[in-house]
């Protein structure tokens, strides 16, 4: 058995107990604390914690590492709930052309968009995907994420789903971070079946899910419901299907104008729905009355010149939000977590309490990972220190500027 102990932190941020439920409305203004802490971690998980007052001692010192923490404070890890992080090359043209003044749907129509990333990811081989999610992964985790959330989707055909699919397997495999896998078939309409978009939907449904099924490659099914994508009465017949197979739901909801994805989340009880830019009053209400989690993207937001997502009046309505960074190299190139928590806070009118309650314990309840993200007995002992004068204020307003000194996954230091 490894154990380490750490003593003397400065102070221990969102310790939780007992939590089964992801934070909602006006209890997200609140990161609990304890100052003067000690955590204990054995061969991996949180084992206990308390004040330094009270610290029992150490009774057995066999395979135990002891941290001196003095002046320093530990954070739980960031949680990112939505990536697209299995791709081949980037779309930095496509970012020229934006700037240029085309729009989203104008870069696709230029084959750009979605369909570029599929043409270079069948391209590319297994191999080589591997590796550059591995060098992401390693990135991200040095940004302080603990937990990820991967889709497919840049395939658009079986064998090149399959692929991602199995890629993100082979991660799950490699890294001591919770990684969730999410098949995205329904991504976009790939550009041999444009006039035939019900052969594709087919496909998705009766060749590509139950070959996920018998690999067991995924946990969610996602649908991206979107005008010139996959309508609401397609999302809802994907999602089903996907359900069928074991998968839970996830949607691209409301990114680019409202296309109903929010109302099918909401129906077909899928556990997020995420964007949500043109999310409206009733699509508000609908969330009050369900389980499914509204999960912002504001990176994607702000690449996109978007509208930001009206999070303020979800949260003000009782609503449990989360953060993710939508990592992916079209609309949003960045996993960096305190960004989007900073971005939240701009674009989205939330205080920095709010953003670091979203992007930990809220996004681990949406990538239904319910531990990592705070700081609890039996939770995995993913976590970072910095300096004793950070707060959840100052990853807001020292956006992108690197705080975390030290990063610890399954209790183990990764820098």
């Amino acid at each position: 058995m490894q154990k380490l102990l750490i003593k003397n932190i400065h102070t221990l941020h969102q310790v939780r107990e007992n939590i089964t439920t992801p934070i909602r409305g006006e209890a997200m203004k609140e990161v609990p604390v304890l100052h003067n802490a000690w955590l204990a971690i054995e061969d991996g998980i949180i084992v206990d914690y308390g004040n330094m007052e009270e610290f029992p001692g150490i009774s057995d010192w066999k395979n135990l590492e002891v941290i001196d923490a003095e002046n320093k404070n530990v954070f739980p890890c960031f949680v990112d709930a939505h990536t697209h992080l299995v791709f081949a090359g980037n779309r930095e043209q496509e970012f020229v052309w934006r700037l240029q003044g085309m729009s989203y749907q104008e870069i696709a129509q230029r084959g750009g968009g979605i369909l570029n990333s599929a043409q270079k990811l069948r391209e590319t081989a297994e191999v080589e995907l591997f590796e550059l999610a591995q060098q992401r992964i390693r990135l991200l985790i040095k940004m302080g994420t603990g937990a990820i959330e991967i889709k497919s989707g840049y395939g658009l055909n079986t064998e090149a789903e399959l692929k991602m699919l199995r890629i993100i397997k082979k991660l799950k495999e490699h890294f001591h971070i919770p990684i969730k896998s999410t098949f995205l078939g329904a991504h976009a309409i790939p550009s041999e079946y444009k006039n035939n978009k019900e052969k594709y939907i087919e496909i998705i449904c009766n060749d590509m899910l139950p070959k996920i099924a018998d690999e067991q490659l995924a946990d969610f099914i996602d649908v991206f419901c979107e005008d010139g994508y996959f309508t609401a009465e397609e999302t809802e017949y994907i999602i089903e299907k996907g359900i069928h197979y074991g998968l839970k739901g996830k949607i691209h909801a409301e990114q680019l104008s409202h296309s109903g994805g929010i109302e099918i989340g909401v129906k077909t009880k899928c556990i997020s729905v995420d964007h949500l830019e043109y999310a409206t009053d009733k699509d508000i209400q609908l969330l009050k009355n369900s389980t499914t989690i509204p999960v912002i993207l504001p990176g994607a937001a702000y690449f996109l010149n978007l509208p930001p997502a009206p999070a303020r009046q979800m949260i003000d309505n009782d609503l449990p939000l989360a953060i993710a960074s939508d990592f992916n190299p079209g609309s949003s190139p960045s996993a960096n977590m305190p960004m989007m928590m900073s971005l939240a806070c701009v674009m989205n009118r939330l205080t920095p309490y709010e953003a670091y309650n979203a992007a930990t314990i809220n996004a681990a309840f949406a990538m239904d990972t319910p531990n990592v993200g705070w700081i609890g007995i039996g939770n995995f002992a993913n976590f970072f220190i910095t300096d004793k004068s950070v707060t959840p204020v100052t990853f807001a307003y020292h956006f992108a500027h690197p705080l975390i000194e030290q990063v610890f996954i399954m209790g183990k230091s990764i820098s």
